[in-house]
């Protein structure tokens, strides 16, 4: 029989189906199968996964039977034909066949197994835009991300997709990036506007360890059905740390069926991560290619400018003011993330309340000497004077004077960087230490050092390769 023969009798085979099975399911199960054709009473269909058809074996047997016999009859088969998936698109089907037999026990060509034709599909509620948990933090917005050179891209990507979700090309949206430089933040932000500006969205977010929590218990309680039914409904899917579904074989075929019934109906999918899909291991190819079908983009340590803003503007929203000293005294000093950062200036905030005291620079130097651990205490200004000089090949003395030639002050400013980075000096002490200058020029120092690594690849090398050398000296 021909193909179009295959098509009349599947579409029989649909109406009975559809009879038994809920809309949603129907959709999701059975609309995306293709007929291929008819020899005799047997039906061979095709789906897009060997996923997909250990789905229907498990939970829609007894439906596909009652089908299949009442339009072929009692002796009627189904084969499948199953699309192996190497993660790229336009990859062409081979066709693998699995019976059903007569008597309606399912045997898997993979393992033997005898399926149980009692077992019955759950039912699931619609999810409801206005009483489903999104899981967002209400005080993630865009309004209060601080935007910078750090992460203008990954903003402007977010924005974007808030404003169209599922709509433009960045679809999934991958962000990655360090501890502590705003993901979370960002795509919370993300969740937040869309629901704010758009009610009827279904916004999900979820980190990698809940959702593999979930899906396990799915698995032993027997509602695995009911747990990606769940998931099909969400218009927005945020899922933070998928880099912890590593090695996760069972979890990684999951999502990757999630995946692919939400970015096949236009919903929008948004991940986060520490690293870019290129350098992720322990994923199926085919689960990773489809990561890079949106955009990636990266949020990097913030630079001065950027935590300064973030500092003025954390302690602004508290009603505090305090001075520009101290500002990029904590900008310069607190070298690690930015949820560090906020935890200096949490604590910087309940020591002045406590103390009844202004915050002023001693205050901020007793706060950070009790949280941020001792910083390198055997590296001395000398060590990296002299290590910065001889690598530099410049005259120490001249270096550590008030030359002003480019060839010495270059050097120096990177001496006084890295006396930043491994001492515990103020800003004035390093100054003393350079001809006795103030604490403004050290700043204007490191504003160049950070500014010429961002331009020129070879000097942000030089720096790197230096602080290499002084770390040598830490450990």
């Amino acid at each position: 029989m021909e193909v179009s023969s295959g098509t009349t009798v599947w579409n029989d085979c649909l109406e009975v189906i559809r009879e038994n099975v809920g809309e949603e399911n129907f959709n999701t199960w059975f609309k995306p199968i293709a007929p291929l054709r008819v020899d005799g009473d047997v039906l061979t269909i095709q789906v897009p996964s060997q996923f997909f058809y250990e789905w229907l074996e498990d939970n829609y047997v007894p439906v596909l039977k009652k089908a299949i016999h009442t339009v072929l009859g009692p002796t009627g088969r189904l084969e499948y034909s199953v699309v192996v998936d190497s993660g790229d698109k336009q990859t062409p089907p081979v066709s693998v066949s699995y019976p059903v037999n007569g008597a309606g026990n399912r045997r898997s060509a993979v393992n033997g197994s005898f399926g149980n034709d009692d077992y019955s599909p759950f039912t699931y509620k619609a999810l409801n835009p206005q009483t489903v948990n999104s899981r967002l933090n209400t005080t993630y917005t865009f309004d209060n991300f601080v935007e910078g050179d750090c992460n203008r891209l990954a903003r402007s990507a977010g924005l974007a997709v808030a404003k169209k979700p599922g709509v433009t090309s960045f679809n999934p949206l991958m962000l990655y990036g360090g501890v502590g430089v705003g993901k979370t933040h960002l795509v919370q932000a993300i969740g937040n506007e869309i629901k704010n500006v758009m009610p009827s969205k279904v916004v999900l977010y979820i980190d990698q360890n809940d959702f593999t929590t979930q899906f396990l218990n799915a698995l032993q309680n027997h509602k695995v059905q009911e747990f990606q039914n769940f998931y099909l409904q969400v218009d927005l899917l945020i899922l933070d740390d998928v880099q912890f579904l590593a090695g996760r074989e069972k979890t990684q075929e999951m999502f990757f069926h999630i995946f692919n019934q939400l970015h096949q109906s236009g919903k929008q999918i948004i991940m986060t991560s520490d690293c870019p899909p290129r350098d992720m291991k322990g994923f199926q190819e085919r689960l990773l290619s489809r990561f890079k079908w949106g955009l990636t983009a990266d949020l990097q340590e913030p630079d001065f400018e950027t935590k300064l803003a973030i500092i003025n503007r954390k302690m602004l929203a508290d009603g505090i003011q305090i001075p520009t000293e101290v500002s990029e005294y904590l900008a310069y000093s607190v070298d690690t993330n930015l949820r560090d950062m906020e935890g200096v200036l949490n604590s910087l905030i309940f020591h002045a309340t406590l103390l009844k005291k202004e915050i002023d620079l001693d205050l901020a130097k007793e706060v950070l000497k009790n949280i941020i651990k001792e910083i390198q205490s055997d590296v001395s200004v000398d060590f990296i004077q002299k290590t910065v000089a001889e690598y530099f090949k410049v005259d120490l003395e001249a270096m550590k004077g008030k030359v002003k030639k480019r060839e010495i002050v270059i050097p120096r400013q990177v001496a006084m960087y890295f006396c930043k980075r491994y001492t515990q000096l103020t800003l004035a002490l390093i100054g003393e230490n350079f001809g006795g200058r103030d604490h403004s020029t050290v700043i204007h120092a490191l504003e160049s050092v950070e500014d010429m690594m961002k331009t020129d690849p070879n000097f942000k090398a030089s720096v790197e390769e230096l602080g290499k050398k002084l770390k040598l000296r830490v450990s």
